[in-house]
């Protein structure tokens, strides 16, 4: 569920040109006039970009969910209970100063004592669970699936073409990017020795007068860096070596058939061995960060002066450490939901997905078992500007298009731009398949360390519709999972204008058509439907 960010696109394309509270009756948002809503032309500021999600579409002219409304109109004071909401992801850092206080703790485990005290069949489980024990890198799965040489597996024609294409185009992108790198150095080369000093500021750079084209190049390059929000050629040269790792890893690890990744000693094929993995819930090395981003999302301490907020207070976060740097094993998956499910989660979140699942049963058993225990559970829609009515993505809630349940949810993202380009360019989307739009390009969560940065993908819109899920579950704890299902497709807010999808500006549809609620997600008037629905 990873992207690469915008602005490395941005880069590769510019070095290819350079050669190289009242007490007045709440009423719900009315919607039948947004679409004629000026549209927002300024750029975002600081404040909004790291808080766009929870802003109002008819007062801030940005498609966030009006999460800020509901505290300041329906929530308020007012106390609701507690609601456990499991991270199936990687590690989450239970340490960071935003989420140490929201941390779920099984009351029955007695802390690193080696014992499984609550007689679950998981030692020392505090804070949840590991399933992935030490491992971190994984292939994707249809090298797996390429790798086991079982030419009679009905996917492997399908997952040898996949091979094919998605290692070319790596190998290209390493290709670009190596090339880009090395152009930012030659920039930070020339741009040191003309000014004087390795640590030059925009000032410095800005000042240049020359006639010597080569420096003057590097002036250019330099100016668009800083105009795209880096600080220093060396924030620039960081930038695309992290992308050049992302790469690295993904032609080392994800595309090599030969790699083996599995070190917790279990059997991916055989369902029933369950207790293996650890309890230890943190990421392996910083980088792992995606779980922590994705429960920040979610639960995040609220105006505590650091940070990010959370769409929900009153949330304890379960991690459930089970998504590698690769693809996921269904397994893996399958387990976690029902651990999840056994230790009181009543939403899950899986920002997670893959469009090859060899034990796909596996995990829509764990889907329909967590909604026959009340449980709901919000997943990603996928990260390939493809219609999943189509294109496989895993997992999924039905057979041969019939439902298996009725509290699964399945997110695409929006981007902080209303008007045609506001669903996010690399968003799946289905009439079917997809169930609701919310935040999910360019937000900002917490990432370990006590460190803070925006990411984008399906896999931040999904975590920002759980944390609805909790406001409703937390403030309306009688409404069964299906009807918390029925209020966050109910009460979005339902636009008639027509979009960009996939990134193609060839490609526009009636955001109506993206859906089956045809919706953004509105933790406004998902409250007050909620309590309309509790009432009765």
């Amino acid at each position: 569920m990873k992207t690469i960010k915008t602005l490395l696109t941005s880069l590769l394309l510019t070095f290819l040109l350079f050669g190289c509270g009242s007490t007045a009756p709440i009423i719900s948002t009315p919607v039948e006039n947004i679409d004629t809503s000026p549209l927002k032309v300024s750029d975002l500021t600081e404040a909004e970009k790291q808080n766009w999600g929870h802003l109002d579409l008819p007062k801030d002219t940005i498609p966030g969910m009006s999460v800020d409304k509901a505290y300041a109109e329906i929530i308020k004071n007012r106390k609701g209970t507690k609601v456990i909401v499991a991270v199936i992801d990687s590690g989450i850092d239970i340490d960071h100063e935003d989420l140490n206080d929201v941390l779920w703790t099984n009351k029955g485990e007695i802390p690193n004592n080696g014992k499984d005290d609550d007689k679950n069949g998981y030692i020392d489980d505090v804070h949840g669970w590991n399933f992935l024990g030490d491992g971190y890198n994984e292939q994707l799965e249809f090298v797996r699936i390429l790798a086991s040489g079982d030419k009679n597996n009905p996917d492997y024609a399908r997952a040898e073409a996949e091979y094919e294409t998605e290692y070319q185009k790596w190998l290209g992108r390493k290709t670009q990017y190596d090339q880009i790198y090395q152009q930012l150095t030659n920039t930070d080369d020339i741009l040191a020795k003309h000014i004087g000093k390795k640590d030059y500021t925009k000032e410095d750079v800005n000042a240049i007068k020359s006639e010597d084209q080569s420096i003057n190049q590097a002036k250019q390059i330099a100016q668009y860096m800083f105009s795209n929000g880096m600080e220093s050629m060396a924030d620039a040269k960081k930038e695309i070596s992290d992308g050049l790792e992302s790469i690295n890893d993904r032609l080392n690890y994800n595309l090599n058939k030969t790699f083996k990744g599995r070190v917790n000693g279990d059997n991916p094929e055989d369902m029933t061995t369950k207790y293996y993995g650890n309890g230890n819930v943190k990421p392996v090395k910083k980088t792992e960060s995606h779980g922590t981003h994705v429960a920040g999302i979610i639960a995040a301490e609220r105006n505590n002066g650091k940070g990010a907020n959370g769409v929900a207070n009153n949330v304890e976060i379960m991690s459930i450490r089970a998504v590698p740097n690769g693809d996921e094993y269904d397994k893996d998956v399958a387990l976690a939901i029902r651990y999840a499910v056994d230790n009181g989660a009543s939403i899950i979140n899986g920002s997670f997905g893959k469009s090859f699942s060899p034990h796909s049963d596996w995990v829509r058993d764990a889907i329909a078992y967590a909604a026959k225990k009340d449980v709901i559970f919000v997943h990603a829609a996928g990260n390939d500007s493809n219609n999943v009515d189509v294109e496989p993505n895993f997992p999924d809630d039905n057979i041969n298009g019939e439902e298996i349940s009725d509290t699964y949810i399945r997110v695409g993202a929006l981007a902080p731009k209303y008007g045609s380009g506001m669903v996010a360019g690399f968003s799946n989307y289905g009439k079917q398949n997809v169930d609701v739009f919310a935040p999910g390009a360019s937000v900002y969560s917490t990432t370990p360390e006590n460190e803070y940065d925006t990411k984008g993908g399906t896999s931040m819109a999904a975590p920002a519709v759980a944390g609805v899920a909790a406001l409703i579950r937390s403030y309306y704890p009688k409404l069964k999972a299906a009807q918390v299902k029925q209020v966050i497709m109910d009460s979005g807010l339902a636009l008639k204008t027509k979009v960009i999808v996939g990134g193609n500006s060839s490609d526009v549809k009636p955001f109506a058509d993206l859906s089956k609620s045809g919706k953004i997600v509105n933790a406004y008037n998902a409250l007050i439907m909620a309590s309309q629905m509790a009432a009765k």
